[in-house]
This record gives C-alpha cells, structure tokens and sequence, in this order.
C-alpha cells in the first residue's frame, strides 16, 4: 500500500507544481487553493507512504515523478522544448527511479 501512497504523492506533486504556474504568484484564489490543497495531499500521503518506506528512497522516488511529470507536461501542454538533451535528462531521472523502486 506506500507504494500506491507514494506514486499517488507524486502525481499530485505533478497537480501543485503545475497548479503554481496558474496561481500568479498566489494572487488568484480559487488555483491558489486548488494547488495548496494539492500540496497539502501530496504531503499527507508521502507521510503514509513513509510508515514504511526508507526515507531517501521514498523521498527521491516522489521528487523524481514530480521532475518527470512536470517537465513532460511543460513539454506537451506549455510548449517547453524537447531537445534531445532535456530529453535524456527526463529519461536519467526515470531509470534513477526504476533502479530505487527495485532496490527499494
């Protein structure tokens, strides 16, 4: 079940980094709060997930789907480039995650 509380945390940290860019600096209200409420989720069940998972493992797995997820979204919904560069270093970090999963 910290699995499912952990990839659930993270893309939810995927919802509130998305959600800062449509906050205006938390000068609009109702994305203000979605995105805080976001956080506020995400926090919660990276919390659960740390019952019992190892705190760098859990911790860098929930950074790195909220890294991955953002910059993909960034790419597809916001235009950001998808240079090969950028590109590899989407796919670094998702092998970084796979290698903790199965170690983990």
């Amino acid at each position: 079940m910290a699995w499912i509380y952990l990839a659930a945390a993270g893309l939810l940290e995927v919802g509130w980094a998305m959600g800062l860019k449509h906050t205006h600096g938390f000068t609009r209200l109702w994305p203000s709060l979605i995105t805080l409420a976001a956080m506020a989720a995400s926090f919660w069940l990276l919390a659960l997930a740390l019952k019992t998972l190892p705190i760098g493992t859990a911790y860098a797995i929930w950074t790195g789907i909220g890294a991955v997820g953002t910059a993909l979204l960034g790419i597809w919904l916001l235009g950001e480039p998808a240079n090969p560069a950028r590109l590899a270093g989407i796919g670094l970090i998702l092998g970084g995650i796979v290698t903790l999963k199965l170690a983990g």
